[in-house]
């Protein structure tokens, strides 16, 4: 394609009227203004501008060429109003990813940007599962514990609090634990991704639970590492937690998820002087320089919701 930029100066040299103020709203000399006009005259054959001392005139050729030039000036103008309206006011489709679990937390992080931000959008990919950024055309995700490699910009919001729990009847069938290692007689609910592949069937394995490990910490500092038999696996933790709620076994679960439900009695926390590793919460987006409005708006919305969030350590 032919270079378009002459065909823009030859437009705002005619809305301009002179030659002189072309240049000064362009940014260019006078003389390399009249030098581009020059150029698209010899390259046409034509003539498209009467010049003299005092005004120009456009030649019947230059009339019937200008509406063109006009209509790409006005294109390109359009495109740049695009460009700062993308960098300085969220609007278009914010395309996220999070896990099941945190669609209530995004809900509430979001919800002010999304009122005071009518021209904004957005479309949430919930799923527990590591969704491919790319090809699902994510501006940003939520992510929990460790990162793999990637070419992404990971930005810390929080850790969350891990913590044991089972329901109320749950503790009358199997009682409450006094120590770590009598969480070894319950019956264990799990993340799937946390166990070992599954054995195949006829493998005298298979008719056994899996072991999960725990590593705890006590009030003291003193750690404990207990084996447990995972009764239900699951790739959900929405699924985990209603499992729980069922009296299935116990679980380990974010305290941030919970808190409403142990609040309502739903749930129990068990051995809570005793510790687990925090999560490491993260947003993930493709850049940091350049990023659009709408993304940097969702990142610092989700930045003070996890602030000030119960159940998490602040960073």
């Amino acid at each position: 394609m032919d270079d378009l930029k002459p065909l823009a100066v030859f437009a705002a040299t005619v809305d301009a009227g002179s030659m002189s103020a072309a240049a000064r709203r362009l940014g260019m000399s006078p003389s390399a203004v009249s030098q581009t006009i020059r150029a698209l005259e010899q390259q046409g054959g034509v003539t498209l501008l009467h010049r003299s001392t005092r005004k120009l005139a456009l030649t019947e050729v230059g009339e019937r060429y200008y509406p063109h030039c006009k209509r790409l000036l006005e294109a390109a103008r359009a495109a740049a109003d695009s460009l700062q309206q993308a960098r300085e006011a969220p609007s278009g489709e914010l395309r996220m990813a999070a896990p099941v679990g945190f669609a209530a937390h995004v809900a509430a992080a979001l919800a002010p940007v999304l009122a005071q931000s009518p021209q904004l959008r957005l479309r949430l990919l919930v799923d527990d599962a590591m969704i491919d950024l790319i090809d699902a055309r994510i501006d940003l995700a939520v992510r929990i514990g460790r990162l793999p490699d990637s070419n992404w910009i990971a930005r810390r919001l929080c850790e969350l609090e891990v913590i044991l729990c089972a329901s109320p009847v749950h503790v009358e069938r199997h009682g409450l634990p006094a120590s770590p290692q009598e969480l070894a007689s319950h019956p264990w609910l799990a993340f799937a991704h946390e166990l070992a592949e599954a054995p195949r069937e006829g493998d005298p394995a298979a008719e056994r639970p899996q072991a999960l490990a725990l590593e705890l910490q006590g009030p003291a500092g003193e750690r404990q590492r207990v084996e447990v038999g995972v009764r239900i696996a699951s790739n959900n933790q929405l699924t985990l937690q209603q499992l729980c709620e069922q009296g299935l076994g116990c679980a380990r679960l974010a305290h941030a998820d919970v808190l409403p439900l142990l609040a309502r009695g739903a749930l129990v926390r068990l051995l809570p002087q005793w510790r687990f590793k925090p999560m490491p919460v993260a947003v993930v987006t493709p850049q940091r320089d350049g990023e659009p409005a709408k993304v940097r708006v969702a990142v610092e919305a989700l930045r003070r919701h996890f602030a000030d969030l119960p159940g998490t350590v602040p960073l």
